[in-house]
């Protein structure tokens, strides 16, 4: 052993003596309790305080020889000091990225300022702390199913008692949707919940069984999900900001809205139903459109027409008016002449179409003037050529 004398007998580690073979000799243990010889032992005392003393002394020589000569007066010891503590203190340099926001608390208290990015510093631990969270990225909350990668096998599945709502004329309903979301304020959303995440996804199918509950199952599968869309955005956005969770909610996006699948065969017929009842009643509103014009077209000009003749027949008859005014006043000043000339005017339009035989009383002899009937040769001649041009005809279809 290292700590045997050159003698026979040896000392232990704790200055004690080791016993001999079989022949009885005695040692003491680490404590200078005497050890029992090969044949019987005897109990001994405990240490005493000289054996303690002589104990810690031989440790403190012992440490003494680890040391380097030279090393452990107060200046090294102080100057090893600050060092170390200027290591811990650059420890506590940290970068904040562009899309990140510092929150840097000391002895667990946040002072409200978030750190903008760049080279910041902060109490390294275990006085500091420091979270950086994303504030840009855009996180996807899925209700009513699970999508992919966080479904059992990967291909998606329905989540029935997220996604059935009564509508409000008492009908159900399954609708899927996805809330968009990103963190606004990072000290509120790190400190005000525990789970925000969670709260946004119960936050959302509660807004959205309130707006299905005042929408009936109609109206939600066809026409108002736009509508749904956008009041279910901003009630959300209400409540969070109602609980200082430090979020944005970037949309509400429907992703199926369906009956329950018992019943999408019936509710798909009444669809079509009305797909096709809408389709008539615009083929009926596209026919009234094309008639009602024209009709009112036709009646505009009736109605045009039908002025236009009274207004000539007015001024006809205003005309036949002022003209027998005149004929009247012109009676008045000269009846004689007057007489006349209306004679003669009826009779020229009386004998203007009628076959006429003149009889002079001046001529000698019966007093007939010889007459030669023109008109009558004229009838005569354009008879005959008609005929020719009849016969005509009728040999070039027999040929």
């Amino acid at each position: 052993m290292p700590w045997s004398d050159q003698g026979g007998r040896g000392q232990g580690p704790w200055g004690g003596g080791n016993g001999g073979g079989n022949g009885g000799g005695r040692g003491n243990s680490p404590w200078g309790r005497p050890r029992g010889g090969g044949g019987g032992g005897g109990g001994g005392q405990g240490p005493s305080p000289k054996d303690i003393e002589e104990m810690l002394r031989r440790q403190q020589q012992r440490f003494r020889g680890m040391i380097p000569r030279g090393f452990g007066g107060p200046k090294i010891i102080i100057l090893v000091v600050i060092v170390l503590a200027a290591l811990w203190a650059v420890t506590g340099f940290y970068r904040v990225q562009p899309n990140q926001q510092g929150i840097a608390l000391v002895l667990g208290k946040y002072d409200g300022i978030p750190k903008e990015p760049g080279l910041q510093w902060n109490w390294p631990a275990p006085i500091g702390e420091v979270f950086r969270p994303d504030v840009t990225r855009e996180n996807r909350i899925e209700v009513g199913f699970r999508s992919g990668a966080d479904s059992r096998g990967g291909t998606g599945r329905d989540v029935p008692e997220e996604s059935q709502m009564i509508t409000g004329d008492e009908n159900i309903i399954d609708i899927d949707f996805v809330v968009f979301w990103r963190i606004r304020n990072a000290g509120d959303f790190l400190f005000n919940l525990q789970n925000p995440e969670q709260t946004v996804k119960v936050s959302a199918e509660a807004v959205m069984r309130d707006i299905i509950g005042n929408t009936r199952i109609q109206d939600a599968l066809t026409e108002r999900r736009g509508q749904i869309q956008v009041a279910a955005q901003e009630q959300l956005q209400a409540l969070v900001d109602e609980y200082g969770a430090g979020i944005e909610i970037r949309s509400v996006q429907l992703d199926q809205v369906d009956p329950p699948a018992q019943v999408i065969d019936a509710f798909n017929e009444v669809t079509r139903a009305r797909q096709d009842q809408e389709r008539l009643k615009n083929e009926a509103e596209a026919y009234r459109n094309d008639v009602v014009p024209r009709a009112r077209g036709e009646a505009a000009q009736l109605v045009e027409s039908a002025d236009a003749y009274r207004q000539e027949v007015v001024n006809r008859a205003q005309g036949d008016a002022n003209r027998f005014n005149s004929v009247y006043e012109a009676y008045v000043q000269a009846k004689d002449v007057t007489t006349k000339r209306i004679y003669l005017e009826t009779l020229e339009g009386i004998l203007a179409n009628v076959n006429k035989v003149i009889i002079d009383d001046s001529a000698g002899g019966s007093g007939v003037v010889p007459y030669l009937p023109l008109p009558e040769v004229q009838n005569r001649m354009n008879n005959g050529a008609n005929r020719s041009t009849g016969n005509a005809g009728t040999q070039r279809g027999a040929n």
